[in-house]
């Protein structure tokens, strides 16, 4: 009975595929290990992006890029291409929603963000990543243009939501950015990088309730969403603006500075207010409760606050894709602050219970890295480590997939095709060799990447940009 219920789904699903198989570049191709209308993943272990728990011994049948059967027992006929998984675990291809596809680095007086066009969207890809959002830009024609050569089969890479460029006002150093200076100009913003093809804004961290105000309306009339890195808003002012995220957990929300003035960003007060909180402060309870009552979703970026001390240079072991030079620099200044940084690492193990306690509370978490901050934080690398900070901060594994896959894209309103393994969704799946629900570290044997079915050779991807980060 069950033999022919795959049969009926196999059929239907055939009958309903009629787009012929994309076109891809020499580039593309060279990464490609993987490439068949038809085929079976036999006997591996899935962590299928819902949360619950894995299953061991699955077959997944693919047709055309698309999931076509999962389960024990699914048929498969003798002509099809079959990979035999024994040893091996599947998650869902992740959906990271704190990408950038630039590199920060800090040139005094500058922050500069360097578009890394050619790197960044290989890294991604090898690191398991088949969706990302940028969630801010400096360059947004780079940004739009990638996304449109990787759908079109040119370069490889993610598919990629791409956020305007941070609405702000001066007071960053970085000379990139675009500075607004009325609540006119942000809508008049939004709507410029809408009608260019932005479906996401992002608000930052030096402006005016209105400022914040007219961004959301105008992004909301689009139905596109908004979310933020703020500091000159609180974290509930945003929300009864209507903001729908907010980033980096709760490390950064100015609600608890008593000094606090209105539509001004005082960094020193922000911190060290969020720094004096315990753990189980109520206060912050009742923010998380009123985030959730708001409908906002939170992203965790816990890469980009590692510390130093008990942690890598280069979370998830990126330090070979840099180019030397930066790369000596950043373990010259990381050697310089190891055994110093007790303020760094309580605030961190803080962010890691509070983000574990809105999603108890029944907030909806998302993931990302930001790759910014000090340099040391690496698309791929660092996006197949945030699994084990995740699990580090008190999630099972399946959870921490469900965060970094299911969440983001319920939140993405992509949910009927990508975030968990199942009939009829794409087949966007990460092949890992080992068993990261027994050992979390084995979340870095990513060996291959599967894009609407299309398999792709992440070592391969990762060697091809070797000591490239920071050039391009």
């Amino acid at each position: 009975m069950k033999r022919r219920y795959y049969q009926i789904i196999i059929f239907s699903l055939l009958l309903s595929i009629r787009c012929p198989a994309q076109q891809v570049s020499p580039v593309v191709k060279q990464f490609i290990s993987v490439n068949a209308d038809t085929l079976a993943l036999t006997h591996v272990k899935i962590v299928d992006g819902t949360g619950g728990p894995s299953k061991a011994d699955q077959t997944i049948l693919i047709i055309k890029g698309k999931i076509a059967a999962v389960g024990k027992n699914v048929p498969v006929p003798a002509k099809d291409k079959t990979l035999d998984c024994s040893g091996k675990t599947i998650i869902p291809g992740m959906v990271m929603m704190h990408e950038h596809l630039f590199y920060g680095e800090w040139v005094p007086p500058y922050y500069l963000g360097l578009a890394m066009p050619f790197s960044f969207p290989r890294l991604y890809l090898a690191g398991g990543v088949t969706t990302m959002r940028t969630t801010g830009t400096v360059e947004p024609q780079t940004d739009l243009n990638l996304r449109n050569d990787i759908n079109e089969g040119k370069i490889p890479g993610p598919d990629i939501d791409v956020t305007g460029p941070y609405i702000e006002r001066a007071g960053a150093p970085i000379p990139e950015m675009l500075y607004i200076k009325s609540p006119e100009e942000a809508a008049k913003e939004v709507n410029y990088w809408a009608d260019m093809g932005c479906t996401s804004f992002k608000l930052y961290m030096n402006l005016t309730r209105a400022d914040a105000k007219a961004a959301i309306d105008a992004a909301h009339k689009r139905g596109l969403k908004v979310t933020g890195h703020l500091c000159s808003i609180t974290f509930r002012e945003a929300a009864d603006l209507g903001i729908d995220n907010l980033e980096h957990g709760f490390w950064v929300s100015s609600d608890f500075d008593k000094n606090k003035k209105e539509g001004q960003c005082n960094r020193f007060g922000q911190t060290s207010s969020v720094q004096a909180l315990n753990v189980n402060n109520a206060d912050m309870k009742s923010l998380m409760q009123y985030l959730i009552q708001k409908n906002v979703t939170i992203t965790s970026t816990l890469p980009v606050f590692e510390p130093s001390t008990g942690y890598e240079v280069f979370p998830g072991n990126s330090g070979d894709a840099l180019v030397s030079g930066i790369k000596e620099k950043i373990e010259n200044e990381y050697n310089g602050t190891v055994g110093k940084d007790s303020a760094t690492i309580n605030m961190f193990k803080k962010e890691m219970a509070w983000e574990k306690q809105f999603v108890e509370m029944g907030g909806r978490l998302m993931a990302g890295i930001d790759p910014t901050g000090a340099g040391r934080v690496i698309p791929g690398y660092a996006d197949r480590h945030v699994p084990e900070l995740l699990v580090e901060a008190g999630f099972t594994f399946s959870q921490a997939i469900k965060i970094c896959s299911l969440n983001a894209a319920e939140y993405l309103g992509r949910d009927k095709k990508i975030g968990t393994i199942e009939a009829g969704k794409n087949a966007d799946l990460v092949l890992i060799n080992g068993d990261p629900e027994k050992d979390v570290k084995e979340m870095r044997n990513t060996e291959t990447v599967f894009k609407n079915g299309i398999g792709f050779d992440s070592k391969k991807l990762f060697d091809s940009v070797k000591g490239k980060v920071g050039l391009y």
